[in-house]
């Protein structure tokens, strides 16, 4: 999975129906082009693509009174909606380690409901943990990691990262249930 196919779908989802530059706008506001792939060639492509594959309709509009082009407007279609909520359901599940995927996911959480997203980041607490306990069950009892010179850094990075990652869930987790943010279907 792509954070760019996510937060694609993600700002078309909230618009509605946008042109390319509303949709990379949106992921310039966002911050995305810092920590995702999402730069102004990639957002146009992934648009056209995604077109393409059904997961977005396509409707040329008149063109501008400054005697531009035709734009291209883009919207989900059903298969679109399905797919952006999908991607969102794994990314926010799973103990996937590439962090843009989380974070455009974090970034979106609102469009699901509360009860929906607390089940999805209860998963993922729970595959961090499990992700934890795959790294040392086999190693040794009394391993110094400190003696395994880089493969006990990588497992050392590893083991560090579904730790804070578990702490962090738990965290957000705390905080959806004490009430933060406007989820889908609240007023």
């Amino acid at each position: 999975m792509t954070s760019l196919r996510l937060l694609v779908l993600g700002a078309l989802r909230r618009r509605g129906r946008a042109h390319g530059y509303q949709v990379r706008t949106d992921l310039e506001a966002w911050g995305a082009h810092e920590w995702s792939t999402a730069s102004s060639g990639s957002v146009y492509h992934a648009l056209k693509s995604m077109a393409r594959h059904g997961l977005l309709a396509a409707h040329e509009t008149v063109a501008s009174t400054a005697g531009g082009p035709p734009r291209i407007e883009y919207e989900l279609t059903e298969a679109g909606e399905r797919e952006y909520l999908a991607l969102l359901g794994r990314a926010l599940s799973g103990h996937d380690r590439a962090l843009d995927v989380l974070t455009a996911a974090v970034g979106l959480i609102e469009d699901l409901p509360r009860d929906e997203a607390l089940r999805l980041l209860r998963e993922r607490a729970a595959a961090m943990h499990e992700w934890r306990a795959a790294i040392t069950e086999h190693l040794p009892e009394g391993t110094d990691l400190d003696t395994w010179g880089p493969v006990g850094e990588v497992l050392g990075l590893w083991l560090t990262t579904a730790d804070t990652g578990a702490r962090w869930t738990d965290r957000l987790v705390r905080r959806l249930e004490e009430g933060a943010f406007t989820m889908a279907g609240e007023t």
